[in-house]
């Protein structure tokens, strides 16, 4: 007996532990300050975040306080239409459970569907959300095949910071009041006409981030016109096809006013040198923009190589210093003479440049050529040029 008692008093000590160890799990999660509470159940899908309720029973209801809620919704292709109007009534009589036994306010709101959805069950949500929450951020994003027209309600939402929408139908009459408070809107494939989407972006005079994706409207709007409408803008990025319907090029004053006076970062996705429509745009917008810091640019797979086009076009604008370019970057480079001829239109109006990184499908010996060409073009500052090869 002697000898059992240390081993008697070993298992008496690991219980005790396991013990004190439960309790001290449970007491800490159940401590945890509010703002840690809320980060964990934010990172979680509303899904888990309500089964965190079985934890304890302080943990119960935390779950209703969350105040951004996503609710994503994908369903298999396969699947027969009964199944999906039944996954369909699932889901929202879910998200209508949760509205309800919501204890505190909702400032975030996203919803996912690739798959067509009762759109009248959703304007009734949002509806709700316009009426008894402060909603800062909504995310609408949608199935190319169901375009989703935005209730009227929706504009009821002043305190909205964030607005993403794909393939949301906006083109109301522009009679609604737009979003005062706004700082950041995306639009991917909207449909809307051009004479409300200059009127939604006059009425976001907060807005700091554009991103727009997609053909805007059937009527032409002038390229001036357009920068007028985003006077404190920090951030933007346009992709290649939105262009056309923007630019009219007989439009363009010769002295253009310096409108865009905050614009920092400008990222230009699928930009064509072929035609002159977006190397005339890129140009208009560096010229109005004269606090620019970096450009990005992702380069659209053209085939012709029209030099004379291009150097006609920066010919026009070559009175244009790019004062405080620190950063230019540029995605799918090649060697073409148009493409080489604007990074030397830059290199040599840049006096603050640091950086430039063209991401290229060139093989290793072309990347050396590349160098060579551009280093022996004028420069204005002492900056890295970096070729990187995609495929490495």
């Amino acid at each position: 007996m002697l000898y059992l008692a240390p081993y008697v008093q070993h298992l008496k000590m690991n219980a005790e532990c396991s013990s004190n160890a439960q309790q001290l799990s449970s007491t800490t999660v159940d401590t945890l300050p509010q703002t840690i509470t809320e980060n964990i159940l934010c990172l979680l899908p509303i899904q888990e975040a309500a089964r965190t309720s079985i934890l304890s029973r302080e943990w119960r209801y935390k779950w209703t306080t969350i105040p951004k809620l996503k609710f994503y919704w994908s369903t298999l292709y396969n699947r027969t239409t009964e199944e999906k109007q039944h996954q369909t009534r699932k889901l929202f009589n879910a998200i209508h459970q949760v509205l309800l036994m919501r204890q505190g306010p909702i400032h975030e709101f996203t919803f996912h569907s690739n798959k067509s959805c009762r759109f009248y069950e959703l304007d009734q949500i949002i509806f709700h959300l316009s009426r008894y929450h402060t909603v800062k951020k909504l995310t609408l994003a949608f199935d190319y095949m169901d375009s989703y027209k935005l209730p009227l309600c929706a504009f009821s939402l002043h305190q909205l910071t964030d607005l993403d929408l794909c393939y949301v139908n906006l083109d109301h009459q522009p009679i609604f009041s737009g979003f005062a408070s706004l700082r950041s809107l995306s639009l991917i494939k909207v449909k809307i006409s051009t004479k409300a989407f200059l009127h939604l972006l006059s009425n976001c005079p907060s807005l700091k981030r554009f991103n727009l994706q997609g053909d805007i409207g059937s009527k032409d709007c002038t390229i001036i016109e357009l920068f007028e409408c985003l006077p404190v803008i920090e951030h933007l990025t346009i992709w290649g096809n939105c262009v056309h319907p923007w630019l009219v090029l007989d439009s363009i004053p010769k002295e253009l006013p310096t409108t865009l006076i905050h614009l920092q970062r400008f990222r230009f996705n699928n930009i064509c040198f072929v035609d002159d429509h977006g190397l005339t745009f890129l140009a208009v917008l560096i010229k109005c923009s004269p606090n620019l810091e970096k450009i990005e640019l992702v380069i659209d797979d053209c085939i012709v190589d029209d030099n004379e086009i291009c150097c006609g076009i920066l010919e026009e604008y070559s009175d244009v210093r790019l004062e405080h370019l620190t950063e230019l970057e540029i995605m799918c480079f090649s060697n073409l003479k148009r493409v080489i001829e604007f990074v030397k239109f830059i290199l040599a109006r840049s006096p603050k440049l640091k950086r430039v990184i063209l991401y290229s499908f060139v093989e290793k010996d072309e990347e050396s050529d590349i160098l060579t060409i551009l280093s022996q073009a004028p420069h204005a500052s002492q900056e890295d040029i970096v070729v990187r090869c995609i495929t490495d």
